[in-house]
């Protein structure tokens, strides 16, 4: 069978319609086609259709049978091939004898209010078919008592509970002795709060009773009436008739998970709002009840694998409460589907087809192979088109697109500031930095204080120098009327001998002893754009696509079209492990948040998507700078802008001391800039045209009420070029270098998203100057030689690495634990290895630390340019890059083939892969990636061919105009990398590849629709295994064009 049957794991897709069979009343079968529709039985069986089918009944009451979901599911089930649906009348259930039932080859039933259940299982002893979920078991889960004696024997955690049996005649089973704030069930004391529940799980009367101390009373559950699931009673005596189980109240912050399980190996999770908090039940607009995916830790999956077998339910519902760090169960529901999504819908038929399929196709001399199963190891191709085991991903990605960042610095050294200083640590580490809401409202008293003082003459001298900087950072504090999000901070460093002085403001005065002071800086901006979530998102999205099954299109459905429902079965199943880091700023936060909502077709708000995924990098030092490095960085900074204050054109020697790595890049941007001193000059000139147009605009009644991107007012923006106009020519009419990555963001911003608002007509020139002085600057301000280069990155990014290599070796070691008991993958169908698995990686953080690691891997020695052709490439691509823009990203994956000895060179393959990130609306003739990709060694050029076709098929019919994305270097390179024991080394292949195509959106959408902010930005997306679907032959052509290309360029210089 080839990877693409076992990936698309549907065989033989059916071309016509789905289609349900059902009887009418002379026992014919008629046929209905119409989706969902699906009338009741009459009492003749249902005859054969010609051919050989496996015929599944479904066995319910008609509410369930008929209800949306199962419609959903039937509905993908009756597209297997070799399946066919009927499902039972419920007037045949009810009313006739089992042996008039129909007779089916696999029966689904379960039992809800009314149902026979006896009847089903005198069907089942009668007809023996295969059963999806166990009958008898069924019963047991009506009787809570029975239902927690299971979880209990299976070692699954529950709340402590007794149960009070009314219906026992040994009274030691019915002691009850109540207490004001406590009862005494049989000998065991539950202290309010407590919850009382009925025995019987039909009875959802459900009381918590609560302690005097918080007012006493109870809240009293029952089914959702309308909007209500629960009332408050001041009632404080528990129930004195029926039997009960008392059991421990859990607090879990007013949530409730709800677990689906499909078979041992799958899991879907979504969060609710608790019943038990105010009653009221949270719907959305079209009146559903609001529900959070939520993402299962491991040990929580296994608590589904556990109680999917011990109950015998293949699908089964059960809740899970969360709290004190653990995981409880606290009911088992039996039969339950998902109310509303699409992939547990695909997800579950595919898994119950293929289940019945595999125990049922062979007994019945059915033609049909096993197709690529969940619990199978993850095969997936490389880019070098061998087949093998993908077993880890680690991402290094930059945060979205942002608003512009802007910081304030004023030395301060009035007693109140040292006394937040010293509250908050600050004598201890020398410098604090400042937060959350209760610190910044703090400073913004003492602002507030200090402008007071001086509005009333009492202020020292110093602090009236200091008013203009006091109102600015009293004005900034007062932004949005509250403090929320991450979204402004305040740094504070102590000065032992104060601040040290530019000459511009010395004044004669540098010699003087100085007193200690605290440096005071004042951060804000920098938050994530509506643009920059999408963009997140999208990647997310499109990042599936280097996992198992992630190549794969679909015919129908919410995800038609859409790759990587690999990854999202993948990660419903203990196949993966995700985790996902991000430094401490929201706009990093929030990016991995909309990467994770991406990535696992997760729905709703980012919040609680951020609460229950992202960690924070730097509570264990990942994301932590080393002080060496800092020096480092400034004395590069010093060299830098001493070089860059020369009124002349740049000669040889200049070129050699800015750019002695010799960066195509930088050597792009010398040539265009030529004198820096005059390329400033023009860049002032058209800040002040801008600061012209910006302030006629505030001015003009017909435009000063207009509102910029992301809620900006003409005021703001005017404060923001005007600081930057400030900063950027100093007293002395110098430059100020350090400005440029200011001045770049700002006119980067402004013509991505309020060029239709400013109709400035130099904004491009102004984004050109200030791009090309950027790309001189941003990545010298990491050092300048190649010496200096990797002592500034090791300092930034050592912790970083040393994590990303140990991710890496714990799969290495782990596969010498298992490969003597591992089960070869052709013969493992059916059984399930929780053991192996992907392990997810991601880190998120900001552009520095992808400077770093890029710089790390270019200059760390990694690979010979001079003998490695492939990696002379990279290298020259990743030189030609002239900035690592939003989104960049570096990922590293690491495959396994278990077929070669463990210490064997061919056993791990890695491949290394980097894209630049977005590209702004201006940006043109990127470098284009040389590209290099052999033909698959498994011929599957069939398979490319058609998933080529499909692509263009969805471009064509978008109306919108595709541009594909500029590709980046690919290339394949060896090392060695060696276990903490010394005795085995693997060779790996580092493979940066080409990006995937994302559709850019038009002007209009982005005007009319602001979940499309990305329109002006076209992300340069990851590219991953999944361009295996391209072109060989096409990806080939375009190498040897790049190639051409480079010598004809290189002879064209010669000539000159």
């Amino acid at each position: 069978m080839s990877y693409t049957e076992l990936e698309h794991g549907y065989q033989g897709l059916r071309k016509e319609r789905p289609a349900f069979y059902v009887g009418d009343d002379s026992g014919n079968v008629r046929l209905l086609n119409t989706r969902g529709d699906l009338s009741e039985l009459n009492d003749d069986e249902i005859c054969a259709e010609e051919g050989k089918q496996v015929v599944v009944g479904v066995c319910a009451m008609a509410r369930k049978s008929q209800s949306k979901p199962m419609k959903e599911i039937l509905t993908r089930l009756q597209e297997f091939e070799y399946i066919k649906m009927i499902v039972f009348a419920e007037e045949v259930i009810l009313q006739k004898p089992v042996h008039e039932w129909p007779i089916v080859d696999c029966l689904i039933s379960f039992h809800s209010k009314g149902f026979p259940l006896e009847k089903a299982i005198q069907y089942s002893v009668l007809r023996n078919p295969f059963i999806i979920n166990n009958l008898h078991m069924q019963f047991d889960i009506q009787d809570r008592r029975k239902v927690y004696s299971i979880l209990e024997s299976e070692g699954i955690e529950i709340p402590r509970y007794a149960v009070l049996d009314r219906d026992s005649p040994d009274p030691s089973h019915h002691e009850l002795i109540e207490s004001e704030d406590h009862v005494e069930v049989n000998g065991i004391v539950f202290n309010k709060p407590f919850v009382e529940k009925p025995v019987s799980a039909e009875d959802h009367n459900i009381y918590i009773y609560y302690p005097t101390s918080a007012g006493g009373g109870s809240q009293r559950l029952f089914r959702k009436i309308g909007s209500r699931s629960s009332v408050y009673s001041p009632e404080s005596r528990v129930r004195k008739t029926g039997s009960f189980i008392y059991e421990d109240f859990m607090p879990t912050d007013g949530t409730d998970v709800k677990v689906y399980t499909v078979g041992p190996d799958y899991a879907h999770a979504e969060a609710r709002k608790s019943p038990a908090l105010d009653g009221k039940v949270e719907r959305d607009s079209e009146g559903k009840e609001i529900r959070y995916p939520v993402i299962l830790s491991n040990a929580e999956k296994l608590i589904s694998r556990k109680v999917c077998l011990a109950f015998k339910q293949t699908v089964c519902g059960f809740d899970l409460l969360r709290a004190n760090g653990k995981s409880f169960v606290c009911d088992v529901n039996g039969f339950s589907f998902v109310k509303n999504s699409n992939k547990y819908y695909d997800d579950c038929a595919k898994i119950l087809g293929n289940m019945i399929l595999r125990e049922l196709a062979p007994t019945l001399h059915i033609p049909w192979s096993v197709p690529f199963q969940l619990d199978d190891p993850p095969i997936v191709p490389t880019t070098f088109g061998k087949m093998m085991e993908l077993r880890c991903v680690v991402g290094v990605i930059r945060h979205g697109d942002r608003t512009p960042k802007q910081k304030m610095k004023v030395e301060v050294r009035h007693p109140k500031f040292f006394e937040i200083f010293e509250k908050y640590g600050g004598r201890t580490d020398g410098h604090v930095k400042l937060k959350r809401p209760k610190q910044l409202q703090e400073i913004l008293d003492i602002a507030r204080s200090l402008l007071s003082e001086i509005e009333q003459r009492e202020a020292d001298p110093e602090i009236e120098e200091k008013q203009g900087k006091l109102e600015q950072l009293k004005s900034v504090l007062e932004m949005y009327g509250h403090f929320s999000g991450i979204n402004r901070k305040v740094q504070m460093k102590y000065q032992p001998k104060g601040r040290p002085r530019g000459s511009s403001s010395d004044d004669g005065k540098g010699n003087m002893p100085k007193e200690p002071s605290l440096v005071l800086i004042l951060k804000w901006g920098g938050e994530l754009t509506p643009a920059g979530r999408v963009q997140a998102e999208e990647l997310g999205r499109i990042f599936r696509c280097m996992y198992p099954g992630g190549q794969g299109r679909h015919a129908s459905g919410e995800y038609a079209g859409t790759q990587g429902l690999g990854l999202l079965r993948l990660h419903s199943t203990f196949r993966h492990d995700l985790k996902i880091y991000a430094s401490d700023e929201g706009r990093v936060q929030m990016t991995a948040a909309a990467f994770a909502k991406g990535l696992l077709a997760l729905e709703g708000e980012l919040t609680p998507i951020l609460v229950q995924m992202v960690k924070s990098a730097n509570t264990n030092g990942l994301l932590d700078n080393d002080c060496d490095a800092s020096k480092h960085q400034n004395m590069a900074k010093a060299r830098l802008h001493e070089l860059m204050q020369q009124d002349r054109l740049f000669t040889p020697e200049d070129r050699e001391l800015i750019n002695p790595c010799n960066s195509i890049s930088i050597t792009i941007a010398l040539d265009f800039v030529k004198n820096p001193v005059k390329c400033c000059e023009r860049v002032q000139d058209l800040i002040q045209r801008l600061m012209n147009i910006v302030r006629t605009k505030k001015d003009d009644p017909k435009t000063k009420d207009a509102i910029l991107y992301h809620g900006e007012t003409w005021e703001l923006m005017m404060r923001r070029w005007g600081k930057i106009e400030k900063d950027f020519c100093t007293k002395n009419k110098t430059f100020d270098i350090s400005k440029i990555p200011d001045i770049y963001d700002c006119i980067k911003y402004d013509l991505q998203h309020n060029q239709h608002t400013v109709q400035f007509e130099q904004a491009e020139e102004l984004y050109i100057c200030a791009k090309y002085l950027a790309d001189i600057v941003i990545p010298q301000e990491y050092g300048l030689t190649k010496i200096e280069k990797l002592t500034i990155s090791q300092g930034i990014c050592t912790p970083l690495l040393k994590k990303i290599r140990a991710d890496l070796q714990r799969n290495i070691e782990e596969s010498g634990d298992e490969s003597v008991n591992r089960l070869n993958p052709r013969y493992s169908h059916g059984v399930s290895s929780p053991g192996r698995h992907v392990r997810t990686r991601l880190y998120f953080t900001s552009e520095s630390h992808i400077h770093s690691l890029i710089t790390v891997l270019r200059h760390g020695g990694l690979l010979d340019c001079i003998k490695d052709e492939q990696w002379r490439r990279a290298m020259e691509y990743v030189s030609m890059v002239s900035e690592l823009n939003y989104m960049s990203q570096v990922v590293v994956m690491l495959y396994e083939d278990p077929t070669k000895d463990p210490c064997s060179e061919e056993r791990f393959h890695v491949e290394l892969h980097f894209s630049p990130g977005v590209n702004c609306c201006v940006q043109k003739n990127l470098p284009p990636g040389p590209g290099f990709r052999p033909h698959s060694r498994n011929d599957q050029s069939k398979h490319f061919s058609s998933d080529q076709e499909e692509v263009q098929t969805d471009e064509s019919t978008s109306s919108t105009p595709v541009q594909n994305s500029p590709t980046t270097e690919k290339v394949n390179a060896e090392r060695k990398f060696q276990d903490n024991s010394g005795t085995s080394e693997f060779k790996g292949k580092l493979i940066i590849s080409e990006p995937i195509p994302i559709r850019p959106l038009t002007k209009l959408i982005h005007e009319t629709d602001p979940r499309l902010r990305m329109v002006d930005e076209q992300n340069q997306n990851i590219s991953v295994s999944a361009q295996e679907s391209r072109s060989p032959c096409k990806s080939e052509q375009r190498a040897r064009s790049y190639d051409q290309k480079r010598a004809n360029e290189k002879s064209e210089c010669n000539t000159g």
